[in-house]
C-alpha cells in the first residue's frame, strides 16, 4: 500500500483539476458529424414544442451546472466569511471615508493583495533560506505561507481600521469646541453657511476640514441641507450625526440654531467627561497587571530572600 502523505492529497487535488479542466475544454469543442433531422427542426419548432425546448436546452456534456452545485455553497460561504471578515464596499468605503483617505475600495483590495504576496513571498523566502524549516512537518510548510498571506491581508483591514477609529476619536475632541465657535458665530449674526465657512477657514483640525468640503459643495450649487446630509452620512460618526440632525430640523422648522447648538455642544462635553471616565476605569484596571505581576513579586522576593538565605546559613 502507498502510504498516505502529503503528496497523495496533492496529487488527487491536481488529477481532479485536469480531469474537469480537459471535461470543459472537450465539452465546448464542436460535435463531430452531421445533426439529426430532430435537432435540426427544434430551433424553428421552440415555440410550440416542449420537446423541442427541452431538446435545444439539454447539454449533457457541459459540466459547469455539476461543477457549479459542487463548488457554489462552499463559495458562497467563504464569500460571506471574507466579507464578515474583511467587509464589504460599503464598509471599506465608510472606513477609509473615517479615515480621511482619498483611496477608492479598489485600491484598497488592491493594497490588501499587495500586503497578502507580500506576506506570502516572506513566507517562502523563509521557508527556503532561514535553517531549521526542512524539519516541520510538510503541510505545516504547506500552509505556512498561505497563512502568512492571510495575516497580511487582516494586518492591512486592522491597520485602516485602527486609522478610522484615531481619526474618529480627534474629531470626538474637537466637537464640543467647533459647536460652541459655531454657536457663538451664530449668536454674532452670522448665518449658518457663513459660521462653517468662518470655522473651515480659520479652524485647525480635522472637523474644520470637513466643515470645507461641506462649504466647497455648497459653492458648487449643492443646497446646504444635502450637504450636510450627504456630510453626515458619509462619515458615520454618532455625536456629530446626532448634532448634525438638530441643526438640519432647525433649519427645516426655522428654529433658532444658536440654541440648538448651544445645547448640542453641552451633550458634546458631557460625552466627552464619560469617555474621559470610562477611560480611566479601563487604564486603572491595565495599571494592576504590572502591579500583581511585576512589583508585587519583586517586593515578595527581596522580602523573603534574605530570611530564606539566613535559614539556610543558619542550619
Amino acid at each position: 500500500m502507498v502510504p498516505l502523505n502529503a503528496t497523495v492529497p496533492l496529487a488527487l487535488l491536481c488529477g481532479i483539476l485536469i480531469g474537469l479542466g480537459a471535461w470543459i475544454a472537450l465539452s465546448a469543442l464542436p460535435r463531430i458529424g452531421r445533426p439529426s433531422l430532430a435537432e435540426r427542426v427544434a430551433p424553428y419548432v421552440a415555440d410550440v414544442s416542449g420537446e423541442a425546448r427541452s431538446m435545444l436546452a439539454r447539454r449533457t456534456s457541459d459540466p459547469s451546472p455539476v461543477f457549479g452545485v459542487v463548488v457554489g455553497p462552499v463559495l458562497r460561504r467563504l464569500r460571506g466569511i471574507a466579507v464578515s471578515w474583511l467587509g464589504g464596499p460599503e464598509t471599506v468605503a465608510r472606513r477609509l471615508r473615517q479615515a480621511g483617505s482619498n483611496a477608492t475600495v479598489e485600491r484598497f483590495r488592491a493594497e490588501q493583495l499587495a500586503w497578502g504576496a507580500t506576506a506570502f513571498a516572506a513566507a517562502v523566502l523563509l521557508e527556503l533560506f532561514a535553517p531549521g524549516f526542512e524539519t516541520l512537518p510538510t503541510p505545516v510548510r504547506i500552509l505556512a505561507p498561505l497563512l502568512a498571506a492571510a495575516v497580511g491581508v487582516l494586518a492591512r483591514d486592522w491597520a485602516l481600521q485602527r486609522s478610522a477609529a484615531r481619526r474618529l476619536a480627534r474629531i470626538s475632541e474637537e466637537l464640543p469646541t467647533v459647536l460652541e465657535f459655531l454657536t457663538l458665530s451664530l449668536t454674532a449674526g452670522e448665518g449658518m453657511l457663513d459660521a462653517l465657512r468662518r470655522i473651515a477657514r480659520i479652524g485647525s483640525g480635522e472637523l474644520p476640514q470637513e466643515f470645507k468640503a461641506v462649504v466647497a459643495a455648497v459653492g458648487t450649487g449643492v443646497p446646504l441641507a444635502d450637504a450636510i446630509t450627504t456630510f453626515r452620512d458619509e462619515l458615520d460618526h454618532p455625536a456629530l450625526s446626532r448634532a448634525l440632525d438638530q441643526v438640519l430640523g432647525a433649519l427645516d422648522r426655522g428654529a433658532p440654531l444658536a440654541t440648538v447648538l448651544a445645547s448640542q455642544a453641552g451633550d458634546a462635553r458631557d460625552q466627552a467627561k464619560r469617555t474621559i471616565i470610562e477611560l480611566a476605569g479601563r487604564k486603572e484596571i491595565a495599571m494592576l497587571v504590572p502591579l500583581v505581576f511585576l512589583i508585587l513579586p519583586v517586593t515578595i522576593a527581596f522580602a523573603l530572600l534574605p530570611g530564606y538565605l539566613v535559614l539556610q546559613t543558619g542550619f
